[in-house]
């Protein structure tokens, strides 16, 4: 007699074995209908999961916004699979996830996926709902389902079932005559799936992610709730478009890649200008809450990166070269670079905590196909720092560094931040006792800061715990971005230690922290967040000088100097063009205030303010916008000119 506790607090008791969905119709008939699934002890099952003992149980309908996405995205694919098998028999179906804001499927194909083909498979996909068939779990003998598989030409099906473990049951989910192997869960039927996808591209894709696997083809996809939900989701990609770093970098001449450096950046004045000037933001930062700037070499002997596990771990990752009978690699990360800084000398108790920072400069062998512009780059400067402490002292400075991540975010226009607290990875170093310490110290440093945070179990560095902390720009994406992590393990690696206050000797512990990451990815997302129309003290050129004929010449030259002199950076247009060519021009280029002189502003000694939005702001001294800009810059954009 299984006894059932609701969220509500209440409990049901039934004389036999209950499925969830005989569950929801006891509750009653409306919930029955809007059901999709349910999870039993905090576990998402199908509605058809049997219940024999006493559970907590919770209902899953589509106000669990969450659940309901998971699962309508894992059923769109497995339709979307049925829909391609039936369109093009002899496609052979492999594996096909959930991913962010949709889901995918790699097929083996001989003949290639065309625009046209994406139609098709969306339509018969639209028929499959409409056919609302029952989508139900069956458990198969691991020799028979290879053998059907086999029979049927799934041969990547046999290979997945295969490399299974033994003591796993082969799970199978059918939908009419179409079935798939599959953990699951699944809605109750394809008709639970409604209308409101959609098929998006198609991509090349290697068996299991191996280079040396066939190619397949992946089809992208995404599914929502509901209509609503997608078309927003649509427009959103639409204005992602418009705002592509890429786009707007060539537009306001900013940067440019080419295929004779993949992964890397060439950076022109106007970019290098807004590298320079986050640089010494973050510089500037550093300086204020205690940190030591230092600089490690980009070449290091393979045998460092072996004491400290990168070699292990990365190696395949690493750019590595060779010189005189030794294996140098071109450093990834700057953390054991950090230790040699640290081991340069005896220390002790009173030099902790010792911060230490580099702009590093870092090259990753990332695979090609995975470059995308500033977003994922081979060689990329970090605003990186190591830490070096005792464990007393680990709770307030992964406080402080917290503080100064706010500060950092909030200047830079973001006040939305996500943190996930993550832990151990199958692969890692060090014993579980460390790990415990290590988990719990940052816990104990989020809690006490009062803030939110969610557990990612698993997805700690091989090295130590770490928490990670994300903004949600104006497209409602979310990109991670600051990091710390807390490490026991490599600086007893890399022989670290300090005399602590009784004389003996210990090792320290060492936090490893970015508030921006990589400056390459910060700037590709300041770009597409802004559009191009970055804050007044961000922007390459913060205000444009221009002449309406060749007798203003002189005063702008004037004006400009005056605005240099002052720290502003300022440009002057005095090219034989009309006016609103220049304002246009330069509009495009995002520069934010357009300073125009004519005959009446050189008699005057003024200028005429217009701002990038297009607003005139009317005739004023030279003196009197220095005196609002520059407040406007000091505040980093908290006071507004137009304001």
């Amino acid at each position: 007699m299984p006894t059932i506790s609701l969220p509500d607090g209440s409990e049901r008791e039934y004389p036999h074995p209950v499925t969830l969905a005989e569950i929801a119709a006891d509750i009653g008939p409306g919930l029955a209908k809007a059901a999709l699934a349910g999870r039993v002890d905090g576990r998402l099952v199908d509605l058809s999961h049997r219940i024999d003992r006493d559970a907590a149980v919770a209902i899953v309908t589509a106000r669990d916004q969450d659940d309901a996405l998971e699962l309508i995205r894992h059923d769109a694919a497995h339709v979307m699979a049925q829909a391609v098998q039936e369109l093009y028999p002899g496609t052979q179906v492999t594996i096909g996830p959930t991913i962010e804001n949709g889901f995918y499927y790699d097929f083996a194909r001989d003949e290639p996926f065309t625009p046209e083909d994406l139609e098709r498979i969306e339509q018969r996909m639209r028929e499959i709902v409409q056919r609302d068939l029952p989508i139900q779990r069956e458990v198969w003998d691991r020799d028979e389902a290879i053998a059907l598989f086999e029979k049927i030409g799934e041969h990547y099906k046999v290979e997945i079932i295969r490399d299974l473990p033994p003591d796993e049951e082969i799970s199978i989910y059918r939908q009419g005559d179409w079935f798939d192997l599959c953990r699951g869960p699944h809605l109750p039927s394809t008709g639970k799936l409604g209308t409101a996808f959609k098929l998006m591209k198609v991509a090349g894709a290697y068996w299991r992610g191996d280079p040396r696997n066939p190619m397949l083809q992946r089809i992208y996809g995404t599914a929502w709730t509901d209509r609503k939900a997608l078309r927003a989701y649509l427009q959103r990609l639409e204005e992602a478009e418009k705002r592509d770093h890429r786009k707007l970098g060539k537009a306001m001449d900013l940067f440019h890649t080419q295929e004779e450096a993949p992964g890397m950046v060439f950076w022109h004045d106007r970019g290098w200008t807004l590298f320079v000037t986050i640089q010494d933001y973050i510089r500037d930062r550093l300086r204020h809450h205690g940190y030591q700037e230092v600089h490690t070499p980009e070449i290091i002997d393979r045998s460092l990166w072996e004491k400290s596990g990168h070699w292990e771990k990365f190696h395949e990752n690493m750019f590595v070269t060779h010189s005189e009978n030794r294996d140098y690699a071109i450093k990834p990360m700057n953390c054991p670079a950090h230790i040699q800084i640290f081991n340069h000398g005896l220390r002790s108790y009173r030099d902790l905590p010792l911060r230490l920072a580099e702009f590093g400069s870092c090259h990753r062998n990332e695979p090609s196909g995975t470059l995308h512009g500033l977003m994922r780059v081979r060689n990329f400067v970090q605003d990186d720092a190591h830490i070096f402490c005792t464990e007393a002292q680990i709770l307030p400075e992964v406080s402080a560094f917290i503080d100064l991540l706010f500060e950092v975010y909030r200047d830079f226009g973001f006040e939305e931040v996500l943190i996930k607290l993550s832990t151990r990875p199958e692969q890692r170093v060090g014993d579980d006792a460390l790990w415990d310490k290590a988990e719990q110290s940052l816990r104990d440093a989020l809690d006490h800061k009062g803030l939110d945070w969610e557990l990612q179990p698993g997805e700690g560095a091989f090295y130590g715990p770490k928490i990670e902390f994300s903004l949600r720009d104006c497209l409602d994406r979310v990109w991670q971005l600051g990091t710390i992590q807390l490490d026991f393990s490599m600086p007893g690696r890399l022989g670290a230690h300090y005399v602590a206050e009784n004389g003996s000797r210990q090792v320290p512990v060492m936090l490893h922290r970015a508030v921006l990451g990589s400056l390459e990815r910060f700037i590709g997302i300041l770009i597409e967040h802004y559009a191009g129309a970055l804050p007044t003290w961000l922007a390459p050129v913060q205000v444009m000088v221009m002449n309406i004929t060749d007798r203003q010449a002189d005063w702008v030259g004037q004006v400009r100097e005056t605005l240099e002199n002052k720290g502003v950076r300022a440009g002057a247009d005095l090219r034989n063009e009309k006016i609103g060519f220049k304002i246009r021009e330069h509009t495009l280029q995002r520069v934010p205030y357009l300073l125009v002189v004519g005959d009446r502003e050189v008699e005057a000694k003024t200028v005429a303010v217009r701002t990038r939005g297009g607003k005139d702001l009317g005739a004023m001294p030279v003196e009197t916008f220095i005196e609002r800009l520059t407040a406007e810059i000091a505040s980093r954009g908290r006071t507004v000119l137009e304001g």
